[in-house]
């Protein structure tokens, strides 16, 4: 059986090394034995030999993939397929999802989320997978509510049966379960933007992000919006406390201390299911009289704050972190004022991207389609550096988890032009992404965001010291 395992793994590293894709097309005849009951293999691949008695060696991980050797691997990876295959010869690697899917505040975004990475998966398995794996991101994926309890209860619920995590939704949440993954040795892909991801010291390394952080984020938002929008002589922060709207606030802070404005400081505000209504955060913004507001909440928090400021004399501009938006804002009550005076800034370009990876997501829906919101996009866009490391592992001949997490620093991505290609680990200084797309409201425009400008950075943020995380430590 191992070495019907073996012959297949080297089968399919040959494949992807020659790219001789009609040669591999129909892959060798899987005539493997199942490895017990189709769990993880938890013993044949993980580079210990006690108890091999087949008379096999077993080389693990010390073979390397790219000598076409065998490739070790621990939990969350079997030899078995994946359920409803695509290659069915092919063995199967688990991903775990913990997203926010029906009652938390970014619930619309978070289903979006979940299908952009599961059409993106999709792919590589329709391109044969990764070294002789499809990957599953379907049978472990749960719904965190945006609640780190909950999302530390699912966690130890996945925990045995996964790899890695596809994604983990929300700073908070994904900060509850950080000890955990570093005693499990899981990696984790955020869907969330907290500056500690671009730092080993907060991170553990275990976090695959991608794109700008919220502080950054605030600091390019505010430099181009005193360029294009009218000058700021004072700005408040609007957002949910912890490494979300904290982020954010801080970076509204930093840029107010480098510029000389006026920072009126940071409202605190909570979901709606928490708070029930945004009215005590309206008030403080229209008492403020704030030039800019820049706000970190979730998007019906943020139509209520904008629509309800707005309707109560506020006559200042606001600025939308990334996940305040939702196409379906249009269709609220604060529309005319979003129209007349909100600004979003994303990390890149939206669903109607030119990239080829936008090309490649536009393809997958077809042509006129579109995606329930950008969700989708941050998903697809999110998931190739996983895929980079996936690739990487596996051509060092070491799936395990300690063989990912090995492999995380120095690794390169290509994000196939949504984004430049980055290298993780080293200095955030040098390596932290300092670029952002700045768009506004539009019903004219597919997903109802018209893009202004891409690529933008600025004085403020390209100056500002990121030696440390902005917050949150």
């Amino acid at each position: 059986m191992r070495e019907t395992t073996r012959l297949r793994r080297m089968a399919a590293a040959l494949c992807a090394v020659t790219l001789v894709a009609t040669a591999c097309g129909g892959n060798e005849p899987d005539t493997a034995a199942p490895t017990g009951d189709g769990d993880e293999q938890t013993d044949t691949d993980t580079g210990d030999d006690t108890g091999d008695t087949d008379g096999d060696e077993d080389t693990g991980g010390d073979t390397g993939g790219d000598t076409g050797g065998e490739i070790a691997t621990d939990i969350g990876v079997t030899d078995d397929p994946c359920p409803e295959a695509i290659n069915p010869d092919n063995g199967c690697i688990y991903l775990g999802i913990l997203s926010d899917l029906t009652v938390g505040p970014f619930a619309a975004l978070g289903v979006q989320i979940v299908e952009g990475q599961e059409a993106f998966w999709e792919r590589v398995n329709n391109e044969g997978g990764i070294s002789g794996y499809d990957i599953n991101v379907t049978e472990y994926t749960r719904d965190n509510e945006y609640n780190p309890q909950t999302q530390s209860q699912l966690y130890r619920e996945i925990e045995p049966d996964i790899l890695a995590l596809a994604q983990t939704l929300g700073t908070p949440p994904t900060e509850a379960i950080l000890p955990d993954m570093d005693e499990d040795n899981v990696i984790g892909v955020p869907a969330s933007w907290w500056s500690g991801w671009d730092h080993d010291s907060a991170d553990y390394g275990l976090i695959l992000n991608s794109g700008y952080s919220y502080c950054l984020e605030s600091q390019i938002a505010l430099d181009w919006s005193s360029e294009n929008e009218g000058e700021i002589g004072s700005v408040l922060a609007v957002g949910y406390p912890g490494d979300y709207g904290g982020d954010s606030a801080a970076g509204v802070q930093a840029w107010a201390e480098a510029t000389g404005a006026e920072y009126l400081g940071f409202v605190e505000t909570a979901p709606n299911a928490v708070v029930g209504s945004q009215d005590a955060a309206i008030g403080q913004v229209v008492s403020s009289g704030a030039d800019r507001v820049v706000i970190a909440t979730g998007p019906a928090e943020t139509a209520e704050i904008v629509g309800g400021a707005m309707a109560n004399g506020y006559a200042g501009r606001f600025i939308g972190s990334v996940p305040t938006w939702n196409p379906a804002l249009m269709d609220s009550p604060a529309a005319p004022a979003l129209e007349a005076a909100f600004t979003h800034i994303g990390p890149w370009e939206a669903f109607t991207g030119s990239s080829e990876a936008h090309q490649a997501m536009q393809e997958h829906l077809g042509e006129g389609n579109l995606p329930g919101n950008d969700g989708f996009t941050f998903g697809w866009i999110w998931s190739y550096p996983l895929k980079s490391l996936l690739e990487q592992a596996a051509a060092n001949g070491d799936l395990t988890r300690e063989g990912l997490r090995s492999a995380v620093d120095g690794l390169t991505v290509d994000y196939e032009g949504a984004l430049p290609e980055r290298t993780l680990g080293g200095d955030a200084n040098e390596t932290a992404v300092r670029v952002a797309v700045v768009s506004q409201p539009d019903n004219d425009e597919p997903l109802r965001l018209r893009t202004i400008e891409t690529g933008i950075s600025g004085p403020t943020a390209d100056d500002y010291d990121y030696s440390a995380p902005c917050s949150g430590t």
